[in-house]
């Protein structure tokens, strides 16, 4: 028996079946959110995801309602369909000894099934707001005796448009009952949700950046969007990771998962426009290691609760700070190291600065990883102008003629206007050297002046240009 859960005030039954399930200890949100919720008090908790809040408000939820009810007495309101059926499962679990059912409701999967899952009656009902409204209107779930209404990923829900669906809900709810708001961040509108169905909330801030990223060994990669492949190639060949790839949109995900999958590895995509079934099916296969590589949209991975992500790997780098440390947070967990990487264009650099500032986390700036000696890329490095060229779109390249050749920048330019068919006007500065030069050309020729300069001698010597990479 789990002492530690029974000094936080919860049942036998409820301590043996966490006890059960590995858990050692409370997490701080769960030391400070469940006295009060214990006490019937209203709640606002802000915590990040992979803290415990799960087990708070699950707690709370099985200590506060009776097993074997007809009608749920309490709902659990999420912004996704997999952290929906993850409330489900956890809440199942923790009520091995106690009789409470928890059922998901959730869009994209058979209405049907779900229909005959809340006729037979449930304890919990934990779904996403478009499908809970749904049956509500249907007249398939009557909230009528609901005890307890639980906001998870609150913010989230918000940024995703449905506040209009959680406030018919609310307004499905009775007026006396528990409210339970649980968020990474305090934006006005949950504030405002607050205000308006909440009685006198307690507020509780034990959010875990500082701990989690304590675990994170944080580093951003400068490559240009066209290298970003052969960036991360290099990186799953030389480390082999169980890693997390975010992408910025659903087309990106799935170029980048063909692209992986025509060079054998073992990757999935995971968005929203995916039928319900896969995303499941994905998902089970990532937790069972049959898929090593996850490709996944921001919305698509909230909530996934996986602790042995090796890596995450930050494909499209984030605007948001919220954001980033949401993404980095599904590695170092349980005690583990983990390792955040973000691909970072020359342009997108300043962010790495201000998220330093704002988490106080070394995030340091590496190269690609050197590739085995005697190996070759799987995805081969391509020239990026578009990295390489200044803000006026100009690239340097270095090219083997100089004063020694008789060449001034008069003539040096004249030579590649004519033999790279590059006009003047994308020529810029000029730099004669006595055996070489360095001129600088607009992104959009480059890759005349790589290929087609080349091509022609200067007075029989064979000329040699290769780009500056700084």
């Amino acid at each position: 028996m789990n002492s530690k859960f029974i000094n936080l005030g919860l049942s036998e039954d409820i301590a043996k079946a966490v006890d059960e399930m590995g858990w050692e200890e409370p997490s701080p949100i769960q030391e400070s959110a469940v006295p009060y919720g214990l006490n019937g008090y209203d709640l606002i908790a802000q915590a990040q995801t992979g803290t415990g809040k799960t087990g708070a408000f699950g707690s709370i939820i099985l200590s506060n309602i009776e097993p074997d009810m007809q009608k749920p007495s309490a709902i659990v309101l999420t912004p996704t369909r997999e952290l929906a059926v993850q409330v489900s499962q956890e809440l199942n679990k923790m009520a091995a000894y106690t009789g409470h059912v928890c059922i998901p409701i959730y869009g994209g999967a058979s209405i049907e099934k779900q229909i005959k899952q809340l006729e037979k009656g449930c304890d919990i009902v934990a779904g996403t707001p478009g499908r809970v409204k749904d049956m509500i209107e249907r007249g398939y779930l009557d909230l009528s005796v609901i005890k307890i209404v639980v906001m998870d990923e609150s913010d989230r829900m918000l940024d995703m448009g449905f506040i209009d669906d959680i406030e018919f809900i609310f307004k499905s709810c009775p007026e006396e009952r528990q409210m339970l708001m649980f968020s990474a961040t305090m934006p006005e509108d949950i504030k405002r949700l607050a205000s308006d169905y909440m009685r006198k909330p307690k507020e509780v801030n034990v959010s875990k950046d500082e701990v989690v990223l304590d675990l994170i060994d944080a580093y951003y990669i400068s490559v240009g969007r066209r290298n970003k492949s052969w960036a991360l190639t290099r990186i799953i060949d030389l480390d082999n990771p169980k890693a997390l790839i975010f992408c910025q949109t659903i087309k990106m995900v799935d170029t980048l998962e063909q692209r992986l999958k025509e060079h054998n590895y073992k990757v999935e995509a995971l968005h929203g426009d995916m039928p319900q079934s896969k995303r499941e099916k994905v998902v089970n296969d990532f937790k069972a290691d049959k898929v090593d590589l996850l490709i996944a949209t921001d919305v698509a991975a909230r909530g996934l609760d996986i602790d042995d992500i090796s890596y995450v790997i930050n494909y499209d780098m984030p605007e948001q700070i919220d954001t980033y440390i949401h993404r980095i947070g599904r590695t170092g967990r349980a005690g583990k190291r983990g390792t955040a990487v973000s691909f970072v264009t020359r342009e997108e650099e300043f962010l790495v600065r201000e998220f330093e500032l704002r988490t106080g986390l070394h995030i340091e700036k590496r190269d690609v990883p050197e590739a085995e000696e005697g190996t070759k890329d799987t995805i081969r490095k391509v020239v990026d102008y578009e990295q390489l060229s200044d803000p006026f779109g100009m690239v340097k390249f270095r090219i083997n003629l100089g004063k020694n050749d008789g060449v001034g920048k008069v003539k040096l330019a004249d030579h590649i206007n004519k033999s790279g068919r590059i006009m003047d006007a994308a020529i810029g500065k000029i730099q004669i050297g006595d055996d070489e030069s360095i001129v600088e050309v607009h992104k959009d020729f480059g890759n005349r002046m790589l290929m087609d300069v080349p091509k022609q001698r200067f007075k029989g010597k064979k000329v040699v240009v290769k780009v500056v990479d700084n």
